[in-house]
């Protein structure tokens, strides 16, 4: 499957982005996604999850009850909506697929197979 990943920008802190990743391929009901985010100097770190069907999500602590992950599989898109955004949130965000069947989701990038090509989140104070 390819990603391609959306909908990053510059925001003030305190503003909304949604970003999107569209998939290609007839198969996307059948990744968990997730979304990471890698800051300059940083590791790239697990920001949110979502599993085949929707059904269940799962969160950062840092992002908890600021972003939420959904998808649409009509559409072959996962997105990610980020509200109250804030300075420590800049980074490159890249949406991620997992084509195994585990039960717990995952939360670590060598759980994924495919990755897209990231798109930067700036917020500014």
């Amino acid at each position: 499957v390819q990603l391609q990943a959306s909908g990053g920008g510059l925001v003030q802190a305190g503003g909304s982005l949604r970003l999107s990743c569209a998939a290609s391929g007839r198969t996307f009901s059948r990744y968990a996604m997730g979304w990471f985010r890698q800051a300059p100097g940083k590791e790239r770190e697990f920001v949110a999850a979502i599993r085949r069907s929707g059904g269940s999500t799962y969160y950062a602590d840092s992002v908890k009850g600021r972003f939420t992950i959904s998808r649409d599989n009509a559409k072959n898109t996962v997105y990610l909506q980020m509200n109250s955004l804030k300075p420590e949130d800049t980074a490159v965000y890249y949406c991620a697929a997992d084509q195994s069947l585990r039960v717990v989701v995952a939360t670590r990038t060598y759980e994924y197979d495919y990755w897209g090509q990231g798109t930067l989140v700036t917020v500014s104070s």
